[in-house]
């Protein structure tokens, strides 16, 4: 059991234990030599003493320890340590894609297609690296707190392939997204990941899993007879672009399916395009079942090196039945080539005399720019297309109110003779009411009025006259429109935010004196009032008082008073008497003041 504090392999420092799976076991863990922390996996239970399965775990851990994508959890490490059989790889923050899931249900389509475009480029390049995945799910994918994707898992999940899912306890979770020619052991291609891709996009829209069971067998034989239940049929609202990228990576025919990650991606990113958004259902080029043997329960999550089919009754049959039943489907084979003969002639002999009188040539479609509808309308049904019921408005800054915008398809395209063409009409510049961002954060404001509605924002500072308000100096005060002004793209606007400077020290705790104090006035536009103060309890020059309180906000162009001590004025004497008395008549009490007699020559008594 690994505990708190040890150490594998004498350098990864054990922290904590942050997740236990049926493969193995996940710990924070501390590099002692690169000084990171990482995650270190574990493997448990029959994995880790069965040999076969840990040569090949270890080969193509290393293997996947080559990939470098910012989309796939880094590999540093592969080792064992007494028994342990371990990897260490990048330590993420964050949660599980299944984590996400369970606390939020389904996501938005624009979460969800953002996810997927993470995945499909960190997958892409796995697969340009010849590295399948074989086991991705939602339990496999982290995502950080900022929405960065984080494939991991990759060394376990190809070691899986060469033995029986069934080993380990992680079986339910795996088969949800299970491709059919994996659960019956015929080998993974890259086309097997796109599935599981398909199956985890579909769980981020509806916030379930297409197909359910009580057992994995159960689930298995779903995913390869069942057809996929529709999103639309749920959420009409959902694009049928959408659903046809998870119809089209869900084929159960590798055939049907995308010839590559790459063009998944691709497809998810033009997927809102507005000509995409409404586009006819995909249909399968291939036969979904190839394979006319019915599929039993015993076929499922077979292993790989025992790819041998079961025979069927018919190997049974003795010699005489064969040859009754072959004579059947023989007769059967008969009916089946008249048919398709008749078929073909009867093909053969339109294309020749019913079909000229059809007309097959393209036309161009034409340019209805700037055109009022009704006028593309006459347009195009003149060049012998049809214009769809329904006209579509688009917001436009070029294009006047109810006017043309575009067609589908686009002017100057090629399209069959009877092709249905969409009008796009504006509905003039696109506006929209500003509200009172006052107390927000001008940086989130910004952002989102320069990014979504393309506005031009500009941010000013502003001085504050309410000395009692404290302010953050990221705060909205004020705009330059106010709210419910109408506003559209390329308009600007000025957010205020207040300007605001240091605050007062205290100088007289800080031991300021008045040449300080003048110097603090000039740098901030302070207009300084010196008040002087006999005293001998400080030193002369230092401040001894101020009339703006410590941690009060400084405000340009606004008065200080501070109070600075003087030294004493000292007292004049008066010449010194002949009999010594050197008492001056100011320092006598004046009621003790002896007035002399007119007459000099009156001596006073002393």
């Amino acid at each position: 059991m690994i505990t708190k504090g040890q150490k594998i392999n004498e350098r990864y420092e054990i922290i904590r234990s942050i997740g236990e799976g049926g493969m193995a076991n996940v710990y924070l863990g501390y590099d002692t030599i690169l000084d990171r922390n990482v995650a270190i996996k574990v493997l448990r239970g029959d994995l880790s003493n069965d040999e076969k399965f840990v040569r090949r775990f270890q080969r193509e851990a290393l293997s996947a320890s080559s990939l470098a994508h910012p989309n796939i959890v880094e590999m540093y490490d592969v080792g064992e340590d007494d028994g342990l059989y371990y990897i260490v790889m990048e330590y993420i923050e964050g949660k599980t894609l299944k984590q996400l899931l369970k606390k939020r249900g389904n996501l938005t389509l624009s979460e969800a297609i953002d996810i997927m475009l993470q995945i499909t480029e960190g997958m892409a390049h796995a697969h340009d690296s010849y590295i399948i995945h074989r086991d991705l799910k939602p339990q496999n994918i982290m995502i950080k707190d900022d929405g960065q994707i984080k494939i991991t898992d990759f060394g376990i999940a190809m070691a899986l392939n060469s033995t029986q899912l069934t080993q380990t306890n992680s079986v339910m979770g795996s088969v949800h997204y299970l491709p059919p020619e994996q659960a019956l052991g015929k080998g993974s291609t890259i086309k097997s990941d796109i599935y599981s891709m398909g199956i985890i996009f579909y769980e981020l829209l509806s916030g379930t899993l297409p197909f359910r069971g009580d057992n994995a067998v159960e689930i298995a034989l779903k995913h390869m007879k069942d057809p996929l239940p529709s999103l639309r049929d749920s959420n009409s609202a959902l694009p049928q672009s959408i659903e046809n990228i998870i119809i089209k990576s869900t084929a159960k025919n590798p055939k049907n399916r995308y010839d590559d990650v790459k063009s998944m991606h691709d497809d998810l990113l033009t997927a809102l395009d507005d000509d995409r958004m409404d586009e006819e259902p995909y249909k399968y080029k291939y036969p979904e079942h190839e394979d006319k043997k019915k599929v039993q329960k015993e076929d499922i999550l077979k292993v790989q090196d025992t790819p041998e089919i079961e025979n069927t009754e018919e190997d049974f049959l003795d010699e005489d039945k064969k040859e009754k039943k072959n004579d059947k489907r023989n007769k059967i084979i008969i009916i089946v080539l008249s048919i398709v003969a008749a078929i073909f002639i009867i093909s053969l002999i339109f294309i020749i005399f019913v079909l000229p009188k059809f007309s097959s040539k393209e036309e161009t479609v034409p340019d209805c720019k700037n055109l009022k509808v009704s006028k593309c309308q006459s347009l195009l049904e003149k060049k012998g297309f049809k214009v769809a019921s329904k006209i579509e408005s688009v917001a436009s800054d070029e294009i006047d109110k109810n006017r043309v915008v575009r067609t589908n398809p686009k002017a100057g395209k090629k399209a069959k003779y009877g092709a249905v063409v969409t009008i796009y009409k504006s509905k003039g510049e696109e506006t929209f009411e500003l509200e009172d961002y006052t107390g927000q954060n001008y940086i989130e404001i910004k952002t989102i009025l320069s990014t979504q509605y393309g506005l031009k924002v500009t941010v000013e500072k502003k001085d504050v006259t309410d000395d009692s308000k404290e302010y953050d100096d990221q705060e909205i005060i004020g705009q330059s429109l106010a709210a419910g002004s109408e506003v559209k793209s390329g308009d600007s606007l000025i957010l205020y935010i207040p300007n605001i400077v240091d605050s007062f020290p205290d100088m007289q705790a800080e031991g300021w004196n008045l040449e300080d104090a003048e110097a603090f006035c000039l740098k901030h536009d302070l207009t300084i009032k010196v008040i002087e103060q006999e005293t001998n309890k400080y030193e002369v020059n230092k401040i001894i008082g101020q009339s703006r309180a410590k941690g009060t906000p400084i405000i340009k162009g606004s008065t200080l008073t501070v109070t600075v001590a003087i030294a004493p004025k000292k007292v004049e004497e008066k010449p010194t008497k002949p009999d010594g008395d050197s008492t001056t008549d100011k320092d006598k009490d004046p009621g003790n003041t002896t007035t002399k007699p007119e007459n000099n020559n009156t001596n006073t008594t002393q």
